[in-house]
């Protein structure tokens, strides 16, 4: 993947995929700790335990479509190339968790990537799951919380143009205000 969050994307996907009602995604940044991290969590499916101890080989995915799945092994090897590494947990009919964990000033660690547009899509094309969303940025927090949107839109689709605009935009404003009006 070339930036970090396609694999955001990726795995919020895969939660999707197992029925998650609720993603949540963490991006933290911190340059004076040198770490990134990210995580999501869902409430989906999860995975048993034998599931989980195969989930970073890439012969193990449980799609019928194909027979590898490089997702998570694909993030594991990004993370461990950037000082970090992943860690996964997951209960069955439970929800799985991920994060995974970079030296934010590595060489070799990968861009973060356009996450504010991912989430965007992430939301407007799954409009009937709920995401929360927090990024940090040396102590500065955007966080989005769609139940709180659905409050204020009532029966108004997360799909409809001008709600999908208005959603993109504002998490591209927040995104931007921590990083100090930065692009």
């Amino acid at each position: 993947m070339q930036d970090l969050s396609l694999n955001i994307l990726d795995i919020a996907e895969n939660s999707v995929r197992a029925k998650a009602t609720l993603i949540e995604v963490e991006v933290f940044e911190d340059t004076d700790d040198d770490v990134l991290f990210f995580s999501v969590r869902d409430n989906g499916c999860g995975m048993d335990e034998e599931m989980l101890k195969k989930v970073t080989d890439p012969f193990t995915t449980t799609r019928t479509t194909r027979r590898v799945g490089l997702g998570i092994p694909l993030l594991k090897a990004a993370a461990e190339a950037a000082g970090g590494g992943v860690e996964i947990s997951s209960m069955l009919n439970a929800g799985t968790f991920i994060k995974a964990t970079f030296s934010y000033s590595n060489i070799d660690r990968q861009p973060l990537g356009d996450v504010g547009q991912t989430m965007s899509a992430l939301i407007c094309m799954n409009p009937d799951i709920d995401f929360c969303y927090k990024h940090t940025y040396d102590g500065a927090v955007f966080e989005l919380d769609t139940r709180r949107l659905r409050e204020i839109l009532g029966a108004v689709s997360f799909g409809v143009p001008a709600v999908a605009q208005w959603i993109s935009e504002y998490i591209e404003e927040g995104i931007n205000n921590i990083y100090g009006g930065a692009e």
